[in-house]
């Protein structure tokens, strides 16, 4: 299964092609997409990305993580999230959200088995 493409990126909406709904946080992953929920985990952009907020992402099979921060990248990741990633032999890449959607489709096209999660706003 390869990982969808994000079809568009604007401030507070995302669209990942192949799936009717339009998210405003979202997770992707070889044959799939869902609502990044901050709320079922207790996240906010202090202390940030939760190990919690990746363990379903990370289950999907993938060799590479990519972590969109939001537009002014008011999302924290902190170090013991990385180092969750690395410990489950994941590679990570933390990014500006644009930089990390264009990053993450790139890889996708590739036929990578990448995976994210994207903030929208902030």
């Amino acid at each position: 299964m390869s990982s969808p493409e994000i079809a568009s990126l604007s401030w507070g909406h995302m669209k990942v092609k192949g799936c009717s709904s339009s998210y405003k946080d979202c997770k992707v992953w070889p044959g799939g997409s869902r609502t990044w929920d901050w709320r079922e985990t207790g996240t906010d952009h202090y202390p940030g990305v939760q190990p919690a907020d990746l363990e379903e992402v990370l289950k999907k099979g993938i060799d590479l993580l990519v972590i969109g921060r939001g537009m002014s990248e008011a999302l924290q990741v902190p170090s013991n999230t990385l180092d969750f990633v690395k410990q489950k032999g994941v590679e990570v890449r933390v990014l500006q959200t644009e930089k990390a959607v264009a990053e993450y489709n790139k890889l996708a096209g590739q036929g990578a088995k990448v995976g994210g999660v994207f903030h929208s706003t902030c």
